[in-house]
This record gives C-alpha cells, sequence and structure tokens, in this order.
C-alpha cells in the first residue's frame, strides 16, 4: 500500500497565542473522503539537553507541572524563541534553569513529539563538560530544582518508570545510546 499525504482545503485559526495556537482544517483523504474538523496544535519547536556536567553527571530538573498536575522530573530544555536556532536555544535554556555552560553541544536527535496533532519538533542536544557559572535566571512561572545522577541512576530512574515526561524520556534513551558508543 502506498501512503500518500493528504490534501488540505482549508484552514481557520481558532486560538492564537503565545504558546500555543489551534487550527481547524479541512482535508481530503486520498480515498476521497474529506474531513472537515481535524484539529492542530501549533507550538513553537523545543530543544532538550542531556548535560553532563566535567564529572559526568547528568543534570536533570524538578518541577511542577500543571496540566498533569505532578511533580515532574526532566531534563533541562524549553521553547526555542523566535528565530533562535535550537542549539542556541538550548543553551539559553541550559543557563536560565541551571546556570551551567558546556564544553561542547552535539544534536543528537530531531522527533515530533506528537505528529498527529501539533506540528512542533524537539531537538535533543548532548552537552559536556559543564561547570556552573551563573546563577539561575528563571522565567516568572518557573520554580525547579536542579539534580545531578550518576549515568547508572539515570537508567534506573527509566527502569524504575520515575520519568513521566516522554519527550524528556525518548530524549535520555537517544543520550544515553550516545554516550555507550562514547564509551566503548
Amino acid at each position: 500500500m502506498i501512503i500518500e499525504k493528504w490534501q488540505k482545503i482549508a484552514s481557520k485559526y481558532l486560538v492564537r497565542e503565545k504558546w500555543a495556537t489551534l487550527r481547524v482544517d479541512e482535508v481530503k483523504l486520498p480515498s476521497g473522503i474529506v474531513k472537515d474538523d481535524y484539529f492542530v496544535l501549533e507550538y513553537p519547536n523545543w530543544a532538550t539537553a542531556i548535560a553532563l556536567t566535567e564529572e559526568g553527571k547528568i543534570i536533570m530538573v524538578r518541577q511542577y507541572r500543571h496540566a498533569a498536575d505532578i511533580i515532574s522530573l526532566e531534563v533541562p530544555g524549553g521553547v526555542v524563541d523566535g528565530d533562535e536556532g535550537p542549539e542556541a536555544g538550548v543553551k539559553r535554556e541550559l543557563l536560565e534553569e541551571t546556570g551551567y555552560t558546556f564544553k561542547t553541544c552535539k544534536l543528537i536527535a530531531e522527533l515530533y513529539p506528537n505528529p498527529a496533532t501539533a506540528n512542533n519538533k524537539t531537538y535533543t542536544y548532548l552537552l559536556t563538560g559543564g561547570v556552573k557559572t551563573h546563577e539561575q535566571h528563571l522565567d516568572e512561572h518557573e520554580i525547579l530544582n536542579v539534580e545531578e545522577y550518576t549515568v547508572a541512576e539515570v537508567k534506573q530512574l527509566l527502569k524504575d518508570n520515575k520519568i513521566a515526561q516522554c519527550i524528556h524520556v525518548a530524549a535520555l534513551h537517544y543520550g544515553l545510546a550516545e554516550l555507550d558508543k562514547v564509551r566503548l
């Protein structure tokens, strides 16, 4: 079977806000069926960091996530601002959230968080040689703790299902695989 793209017939924006936009599309499927209410979330792109200190510890952040009503253990990261590239965005987010700067930065994955309903990408970077150079400079709505874990501890957290944010779980799997390649 050949998979074909859908044809967009029309779009209408229902919500246009800084952090999320909701549009409804009318689309024609390859079968000829017209679906007049396909909802799409337009988010800015995101960047996540598998960030290692000079001592080889992985930097994680713990923060409250209102939509899920959980306190979540995550990798640092956030929205790529405006015309900023994803690498600049991840470095800025790390400095703001953790106060760390890094010697190296390598793109290791580009993922779509939910391509069925959202159009954005998440860029995952592996950063090494992290040193605390600044104090945190958090956004007004951010309250987070910076924590450091050994690679073995992070692997155990994943095995024990203690990291609930799926984008960050994927980022950690890519990061740990990259670290395994480097350590061979």
